[in-house]
């Protein structure tokens, strides 16, 4: 029988090490090729066309969930399984709206990670044990009425703003002062933006703002 063909990426390599090794109890499926980041996959899918994706969202360069809607632009068909520890709704709505069919926590692999590949191979959508029943039918309702096909933004009107600012280069003084608030304040937009968004450095932030367009002037 012909194998399925996977490529892993998550940006630890004992992890990933760990996923293969789950895999190569199965005689169906082959881990094809491994990355760290999202540039990393985007190459791999190119090269090797794979039958599924599994990564995490959070990886440097180009995350995860930004790395999904690269790979549907490329070929609709190819699988996307999210494996990631990020149990928050928007990062599971977030997912499910770029085109993956399957979001697995990763406390729920070594027992799930199967079950999750088979359903996806089947052409159903895969959402982990861990995640309560009520989200489970609001995200499949959803996605069946075609309202997940845009991103939810995680972000606030506010934490926009700052990002705009903080992406054309305004120091916190800049930022407060721009906009009629406290320097502790613009520290705590910027963490709760860095949070969401999982990103750990500014030039990465930046790098996510040009991206989302909110260098924009009509932003």
């Amino acid at each position: 029988m012909k194998s399925y063909r996977i490529v892993l990426a998550d940006d630890h390599a004992m992890f990933r090490q760990g996923i293969k090794n789950i895999l190569a109890a199965s005689e169906q499926l082959e881990v094809v090729g491994e990355a760290a980041d999202g540039f990393e996959v985007i190459k791999l899918i190119k090269q090797l066309s794979p039958n599924m994706v599994i990564m995490d969202i959070s990886m440097p360069n180009l995350r995860g969930l930004e790395a999904t809607r690269e790979i549907k632009m490329i070929s609709k068909d190819m699988k996307v399984l999210i494996l990631t520890m990020h149990k928050d709704k928007e990062y599971v709505h977030s997912a499910m709206a770029a085109g993956a069919e399957g979001y697995l926590l990763k406390e729920d692999a070594d027992t799930e990670l199967f079950a999750a590949i088979e359903k996806i191979r089947n052409n159903g959508n895969y959402l982990s044990p861990l995640l309560s029943s009520d989200m489970a039918f609001e995200l499949i309702q959803a996605s069946n009425r075609g309202h997940l096909s845009q991103p939810v933004d995680p972000l606030t009107t506010r934490e926009r703003e700052v990002l705009k600012l903080v992406a054309e280069g305004g120091s916190n003084k800049e930022l407060a002062d721009l906009l009629c608030i406290s320097i502790r304040t613009v520290e705590s937009h910027r963490a709760n933006i860095m949070r969401k968004l999982d990103i750990r450095d500014t030039a990465n932030l930046v790098k996510y703002a040009i991206r989302k367009g909110y260098t924009l002037s009509d932003k």
